[in-house]
């Protein structure tokens, strides 16, 4: 499939289908690892892998914390009023990428209270997007943080019965400029650095 819209629209679909697997199995680390398993062989052998062609083998692991199921959590969305526009810097200089505030998700871990700004791309067709920063970044993770939902992409994980975000940090993975640098991809916004240790989700590999 050389042809990179195709192959584009391919990756998209695959990745959207291993979510949707996700949210009908539920729960618990057999749906997270038969997930990983999927991501990894997409990764690892896809045209549109966000990996360099040099690492693009049928071997390719990426590291993960162990699946910890505290960091499983519902968010409570508060709406904004007026949906702010925000423009989420790039990877690289000087570009950016335009979004809605859409609300503040609130959600409990370990007995503590937080809050991260839920944005809506403003594009045709838009999506929601939840990308966080913790205290990993720059260590085991990447300095720009890591991505929660991207349901352009269809990273969605779902809602409970009462309407709550499903906020599962096991899931949190890295944007493609974490890989490879020839990719340009939005940051986490300040609003969304959290200052704990989220130690859910990707790593990046040891050097």
């Amino acid at each position: 499939m050389s042809h990179w819209p195709l192959a584009l629209a391919d990756y998209r679909r695959r990745v959207s289908e291993n979510y949707a697997l996700v949210r009908a199995r539920g729960a618990g680390s057999e749906p997270w690892n038969s997930w990983r398993e999927t991501r990894d062989a997409l990764l690892g052998s896809h045209p549109q892998s966000p990996l360099p062609e040099t690492d693009r083998t049928g071997t390719w692991s990426t590291p993960f914390f162990p699946y910890d199921p505290a960091w499983r959590v519902s968010g409570s969305l508060q709406p904004t009023s007026g949906g702010a526009y925000i423009d989420i810097p790039h990877s690289s200089d000087g570009l950016s990428t335009r979004f809605s505030e859409v609300g503040t998700v609130s959600f409990s871990q370990a007995g503590r209270s937080h809050a991260l700004t839920l944005f809506w791309l403003d594009a045709y067709g838009g999506g929601l997007f939840l990308p966080f920063r913790d205290s990993t970044a720059g260590s085991t993770t990447y300095g720009g943080g890591r991505y929660l939902l991207d349901t352009v992409k269809g990273a969605d994980l779902g809602s409970t019965p009462n309407g709550d975000l499903i906020l599962d940090f096991n899931y949190a993975y890295h944007p493609s400029c974490a890989w490879d640098g020839a990719w340009s991809c939005p940051l986490s916004p300040p609003a969304n650095h959290l200052d704990v240790r989220v130690e859910a989700g990707e790593q990046l590999p040891r050097q």
